[in-house]
């Protein structure tokens, strides 16, 4: 397994809304990785995602830093979805058709398990229940 973690959706909103129950942990999660020196992992799917839900919970206006921010970061990087890693991506999504994994989630452990991931900044439970573990209580 390599050292860096995964962000998902639930963790960037816990890091981005002070409100957020986790917000404290995420912080201390993403400022102890970097004196750590682990580098983030996150995908197109979950930008998509936390763009939609910071606009659908009013906070829109975190956008344009969020994206510029991401865009000039070393810390993070963002595997994008080609149509190699979408039909893969799909394969696994109809084969675990018995879990409620959405297919953002399932192309989140698709590439988790690419990239050799374990730690996952996330909430979501799935995440454990597909073998990964979530940094967020």
């Amino acid at each position: 397994m390599t050292n860096d973690i995964f962000i998902d959706t639930s963790g960037f909103y816990a890091f981005l809304i002070k409100g957020d129950s986790t917000h404290e942990e995420a912080e201390s999660i993403l400022f102890g990785a970097k004196k750590q020196k682990r580098r983030f992992v996150t995908t197109d799917y979950i930008l998509d995602e936390t763009a939609t839900l910071l606009k659908a919970r009013g906070f829109g206006h975190l956008l344009p830093n969020f994206f510029t921010t991401l865009e000039q970061s070393q810390a993070c990087r963002i595997e994008w979805t080609d149509p190699d890693r979408f039909f893969s991506t799909q394969a696994f999504f109809l084969k675990h058709a018995d879990q409620d994994w959405s297919f953002t989630d399932c192309l989140s452990f698709h590439v988790m398990k690419q990239l050799k991931l374990s730690d996952a900044l996330t909430k979501d439970a799935h995440f454990k229940s597909a073998g990964f573990r979530p940094m967020l209580k």
